[in-house]
């Protein structure tokens, strides 16, 4: 085994011990509930909390509908501004960047300075509008990654021929985005939607502040007032995005390969 190698070794041990021991620690906690033996019965004491079944399909459905109105926003933009407006894509990129520096509590204060009620849309002044808003807020923070994923999608295609066959055979707009663009895009944007799934299911600030049934806000208030419940919700959350992670690098495998460059 030459050195190199051998400090690959060491680091690699190194990384894993650094990731899996806190998990490990938080698994084995969650199992003494019941004094002198290892059980499930914070787990069974969490899964059946009517109160995490109310969150987490609060959370799942809001996460369902960020999905849907994200690609039905980025799709389209990423594929015009390639297809007709390659020079605006610096402004797009750095467009959709700023939610990694613009604090989610400024954004979400800033949507309740506009929508508030005694504005021209009072969104918060219904339940139903409340959730609007927080689903295009969750959008906005969901923007870096599926715009990301979409835009490494169509660069391994041949945008331009394709729309130009499809339009030499007739097809409208609506039939090439639909049926020549998306199907080829298609693992890109599911692997932009596992992560925007396990963005949503554990973002606590928009919707505390909002104040709306999600499960960051149950997360939070389960950890402030018991002792074990805690630890199963985190290992079930850890479980959800590590879920998310390996669907991404399932779909990832099947993605159309960049078209060789001659030589």
């Amino acid at each position: 085994m030459t050195v190199n190698r051998f400090w690959s070794w060491i680091f690699l041990v190194l990384g894993v011990l650094y990731f899996a021991l806190p998990l490990v620690g938080t698994f084995e906690f969650s199992m003494k509930m019941r004094r002198g033996v290892y059980s499930l019965d914070a787990y069974e004491a969490v899964i059946f909390d009517p109160r995490f079944q109310e969150t987490f399909t609060y959370s799942v459905m809001m996460a369902l509908a960020t999905i849907v109105v994200g690609v039905l926003l980025v799709v389209p933009t990423a594929y015009w501004v390639r297809l007709k407006l390659p020079a605006w894509r610096p402004v797009l990129e750095f467009v959709t960047l700023l939610p990694l520096v613009i604090p989610p509590i400024v954004i979400v204060f800033g949507y309740i300075r506009l929508y508030n009620t005694s504005s021209w849309l009072p969104l918060t002044g219904t339940a139903m509008g409340t959730n609007i808003l927080l689903m295009f807020g969750y959008v906005v923070l969901a923007l870096p990654y599926m715009y990301r994923a979409v835009d490494t999608g169509l660069r391994a295609i041949d945008v331009r021929t394709l729309t130009e066959a499809a339009q030499s055979l007739g097809a409208g707009w609506a039939t090439i985005m639909w049926r020549v663009i998306l199907p080829n895009v298609l693992v890109a944007v599911l692997s932009g939607a596992f992560l925007t799934f396990a963005i949503v299911i554990g973002e606590f600030v928009m919707a505390a502040l909002l104040n709306r049934p999600a499960f960051g806000p149950y997360l939070q208030l389960i950890g402030a007032n018991r002792a074990y419940e805690p630890a199963a919700l985190a290992v079930i959350a850890f479980g959800i995005t590590w879920s998310c992670m390996a669907l991404i690098q399932v779909v990832s495998r099947f993605a159309p390969r960049p078209p060789a460059q001659p030589h």
